[in-house]
């Protein structure tokens, strides 16, 4: 039987890492084998590309058009050699962020256009789409102060703007409108405890089907 295949979206700083291994831990107690893996990264190549685009060491602006086509390598090399064939064997893979973050960073908030980005991701994607994406919302101003909170060097996109942050936050609304039958908002202002316990509400449901 084919797995499922599960990513987590949302701004920085909504806790959505945190909660992907508390989500994992939860299949497994359901007998299930769990694949966790993240993007960009995923894969060695990957990785190599995760660290261009978040600390770029040249100082280069890298422009946007770039920037989606990173992405986009990244993706379709963390498809091809982890995502589908873990899928195949029967594995529930759980991604921290996939197609919709460069839907939402490089398709609204770079103004590079969702159908661009999208046109950008279909060889990578090869037709695969999570299975259910878990949308962590948070108001602007929450993610950021969390981000601020964590006393590291911000990255590249931690470093943007609130205008872009926020432009980014009206690209998941306008996703979670546009792929209802896929994307679960999740409430991501309480503790972690309670967002848990929102995230087994959610995918309840889904582990019922098998």
């Amino acid at each position: 039987m084919r797995g499922r295949f599960i990513s987590l979206e949302g701004p920085e700083g909504c806790g959505k890492s945190t909660q992907a291994g508390l989500l994992a831990a939860y299949l497994r107690e359901h007998g299930l084998t769990v694949r966790m893996t993240r993007e960009p990264g995923g894969t060695p190549t990957g990785e190599m590309i995760r660290e261009i685009l978040q600390h770029h060491a040249s100082g280069e602006d890298i422009s946007p058009e770039a920037e989606v086509l990173l992405f986009a390598a990244s993706r379709a090399q963390h498809v091809a050699r982890v995502i589908r064939p873990a899928l195949e064997r029967g594995e529930w893979v759980i991604c921290d962020r996939f197609v919709d973050s460069s839907l939402a960073y490089q398709g609204a908030a770079r103004g590079m256009g969702i159908e661009t980005v999208l046109a950008a991701n279909e060889v990578a994607l090869g037709g695969l789409w999570p299975d259910v994406t878990l949308w962590f919302d948070l108001p602007v101003d929450v993610a950021l102060t969390r981000v601020l909170s964590r006393g590291a060097d911000a990255d590249r996109f931690e470093s943007e703007t609130r205008a872009f942050h926020q432009k980014v936050a009206e690209g998941y609304r306008e996703l979670a409108k546009r792929f209802p039958e896929r994307i679960v908002r999740v409430d991501a202002g309480g503790n972690i405890d309670g967002v848990e316990k929102i995230v087994r509400t959610r995918l309840d449901p889904l582990l019922e089907t098998l």
